[in-house]
Formats: structure tokens, C-alpha cells, sequence
């Protein structure tokens, strides 16, 4: 005997797989987009914490130990970017259709500012580095120091791209999420609240019956 697609395999149990219609998507669900760019933005943060210039100073009638610069000094900006961007994540949990794309916005100027930051240090470490030389030894130009760039100036421009990218996915991936009710009327949402409101109802024209007035008019 043949049995259909949709024909069950026991009692109250079908062969098919159940959906739910209108259940967004994996890439549309919020908190995976929303999970994705706190850790990106996590990520560029870390970053600035690490060393990112590690400068060799001459070593002339002063033994002077040698420098390691971390990105938050080499690259002030990267940690603000990083701590906007982080905000903004976890703002858009509760942004409505309109502040979303503010938020879309922000992140796509952080995730830029942080990209162009990061580089702005690799493409130039002897300037990124001159505050921290000229404090050690007084003079930031022509003192002979020898820089080395680390890794973490990289990670950090990588983190930056991932936000962007991870910004547009969001603009898309918000068309397909509920507007949040949280700022709703509890009476609409909760059903108890409802039985409260009419329960003090009656006690109120209990109240008026008591001292003798209608509470019909």
C-alpha cells in the first residue's frame, strides 16, 4: 500500500517536519545579528588593549628601557569607534523601525572610523608612536628609535570591515523583525492586569452604593 507525504508515522505524530509560518530566518533572527556585532565590536575593543607599536629608543650614555604602545594610545579613536559601536548593538534591541536605521547609520560610520584608524597607525607607526617617544625621552623627531609593528593594528581594521559588513546585514535583516511591544499598555499585554482594573471597578461602585449614589449614572 502506497502512503502519502503527509501521512503520520503514529498517533499525534506526523512525518513531516513542523514550521512555523512567518518565523524569520536564521540570518534574519535579531539576536543572532545582534550577538554578532557585540562581539565584533568586542573584538576591536580588545584590540586597542594590546600592544600595538613596540619601539626600540637609542641606547646612548641612558639605559633606557624600550616601549610598548598599545592601541589605545596609538589609536585613540579605534576605542571610542569600538564603545559606539558597542552601544549601538545593544540598543537596537529595543529600537524601533526608525532607530534602526539611526543605529544602522552609526555602526557603518564606526566600523569605517575604525578601519581608517587602525591603518592611519600602520601606514604611519613612526607618528602614531611620537607622543610616547617624545614623553620617554624628550624628543619624539629624529631620535633614532626603531619601531615594530604588531599584529593587533590588522585585527583591529579586520574588526572594523566585520562591522560594516555585519551594519548592512542588519538594514536587511531588520525588515523582517516585530516591532517591539514592550512600551505597550500592561492592560493590553497582561490579562491579569485586566482582571485587577475591573475588580477595582467594582469596588468602586460598591463604594458609591455605600453612600447612597448610582453608580450607573
Amino acid at each position: 500500500m502506497s502512503t502519502d507525504p503527509g501521512t503520520t508515522d503514529g498517533p499525534g505524530r506526523s512525518s513531516e517536519p513542523s514550521t512555523t509560518p512567518g518565523a524569520p530566518s536564521a540570518w534574519q533572527r535579531k539576536g543572532t545579528v545582534i550577538l554578532a556585532t557585540v562581539l565584533f565590536s568586542l573584538l576591536a575593543f580588545a584590540s586597542t588593549t594590546q600592544t600595538w607599536l613596540t619601539v626600540t629608543l637609542p641606547q646612548d650614555a641612558v639605559q633606557t628601557p624600550n616601549l610598548e604602545i598599545p592601541g589605545s594610545d596609538a589609536a585613540t579613536a579605534v576605542t571610542a569607534f569600538a564603545l559606539v559601536s558597542l552601544a549601538a548593538a545593544l540598543a537596537v534591541s529595543i529600537a524601533g523601525r526608525i532607530a534602526r536605521i539611526l543605529v544602522v547609520a552609526i555602526l557603518l560610520i564606526a566600523g569605517v572610523g575604525i578601519v581608517w584608524n587602525s591603518l592611519l597607525v600602520v601606514a604611519d607607526p613612526t607618528g602614531a608612536a611620537a607622543p610616547a617617544i617624545g614623553e620617554a625621552i624628550g624628543v619624539s623627531t629624529g631620535s633614532g628609535a626603531t619601531l615594530a609593528l604588531t599584529v593587533f593594528p590588522w585585527l583591529a581594521a579586520a574588526a572594523g570591515v566585520l562591522l560594516t559588513v555585519t551594519a548592512v546585514w542588519m538594514l536587511l535583516a531588520s525588515r523582517g523583525w516585530n516591532r517591539s511591544k514592550r512600551y505597550e499598555k500592561v492592560a493590553d499585554e497582561n490579562p491579569s492586569a485586566r482582571k485587577s482594573t475591573a475588580h477595582s471597578d467594582e469596588i468602586d461602585s460598591w463604594d458609591q452604593l455605600t453612600k447612597g449614589k448610582d453608580p450607573t449614572t
